[in-house]
């Protein structure tokens, strides 16, 4: 079970906005992307918690840019669980453009996810099968 998750992605045309750069829903998609990618590394895809009927819905997101993102940038997304509580889980990510000399950090982000029965949209105790396959880090 890895701590930190890595989702890689390159920054296409239709990542762009009207200045060129990566749009901010871009970095939305990769957040969730890599939020999707990880819990399925865990054992836990969409359809697993659709079996379950119950899961994740975001309750907030927080991003703070440091640099812009442009075509055909190698992205790296890492990500991990800084907490999980009854219902809700804190997920944070470091967005980063991967070069050869050093990766650069683009922007630094966080989500807010709440577990929720799918049915009826209340939320619902967190099982512990699905806190079982996820390892708290917490950033330094």
């Amino acid at each position: 079970m890895p701590k930190i998750f890595e989702y890689r992605h390159t920054v296409t045309l239709d990542d762009l906005d009207l200045l060129g750069h990566a749009n901010n829903l871009s970095y939305l998609r990769w957040m969730q992307s890599a939020a999707l990618a990880h819990s399925a590394a865990q054992g836990w895809p969409t359809d697993a918690y659709q079996r379950l009927g119950a899961g994740w819905v975001v309750r907030a997101h927080k991003i703070e840019y440091r640099q812009p993102a442009f075509a055909d940038d190698a992205i790296i997304v890492r990500t991990w669980v800084a907490d999980l509580k009854k219902v809700t889980s804190l997920r944070q990510y470091r967005i980063l453009r991967a070069t050869a000399e050093k990766d650069v950090l683009l922007a630094t982000a966080s989500t807010d996810w709440a577990f929720i029965h799918y049915a009826t949209g209340v939320p619902k105790r967190i099982p512990p099968e699905v806190v079982a396959a996820f390892e708290i880090h917490v950033e330094p």
